[in-house]
Order: structure tokens, then C-alpha cells, then sequence
């Protein structure tokens, strides 16, 4: 799989991922530290990578565009150290590969994940 890393996540995260043999990149290594999250959400989209965040504006963003998107992770972590992150990753990436890889927007939080597939659907009432 191939990530995206918000400045919200370690650096370390993404070393760690690349030793898990993933394919990672941080907005740092890009020189894109005050990128917009538009801007962020469309290179997630257009290199076909999972956005790794902890900016919940970024559900808001996949919700409204109504699109196909890559997965994004929104980490709600009252510990956001690398070690704490990395644990809580490796269960997503572990317990639900398939939705990560068809697209999702997963909320993980101590103790719990949950995910949602996007394109979200649409409901109609009547």
C-alpha cells in the first residue's frame, strides 16, 4: 500500500511504514507543509495514496466531493506519539486490508475503529 502523511503525523510513522514494506511519503519530504487540505486530498487522490491525518476537516472534505477517493485514516488518538500511532496503524492495516484498499475513511480511536466506504451513499427518504 502507499500512504500520504499529514503534518500531524511523525515522520517516524512513515519510516516505519516503509520498514513494513509500504511505500510512504510525508508532506514534509515535500516541501508542503502549509499546503491546503484541498491540495492534500487531491494528491492523495491522484497518486492513488491512503492520506494518514489526524484533521477531521478531511472527513468533511471526502463527504462532500461524493467521489471516488482513496482511504483516509483519522487518527483521534489522545496519544499521538509515533509508538502510539504506529500501534493503532498496524491494527488497521491488519484487520481491514480490503477496505483500505476499495476505499474508506476510517476514525480510529484508543480502543475502537471504525470505517465507512466511500463513495458514500446516497439515501433518499420516501
Amino acid at each position: 500500500m502507499t500512504f500520504l502523511a499529514d503534518m500531524g503525523i511523525s515522520p517516524l510513522t512513515v519510516e516505519w511504514l516503509e520498514r513494513q514494506g509500504h511505500e510512504a511519503v510525508h508532506l514534509l519530504e515535500r516541501g508542503a507543509a502549509q499546503a491546503r487540505d484541498p491540495d492534500i486530498l487531491q494528491w492523495a487522490r491522484e497518486e492513488d495514496r491512503i492520506l494518514l491525518t489526524h484533521d477531521l476537516d478531511f472527513s468533511e472534505l471526502v463527504a462532500a466531493s461524493q467521489g471516488d477517493l482513496p482511504s483516509v485514516i483519522v487518527f483521534r488518538l489522545r496519544d499521538m506519539t509515533p509508538d502510539s500511532v504506529n500501534e493503532h496503524l498496524d491494527r488497521v492495516l491488519t484487520r481491514h486490508p480490503q477496505p483500505l484498499e476499495k476505499g474508506a475513511i476510517f476514525s480510529v480511536q484508543e480502543g475502537r475503529i471504525r470505517w465507512r466506504s466511500i463513495p458514500f451513499e446516497n439515501r433518499e427518504n420516501g
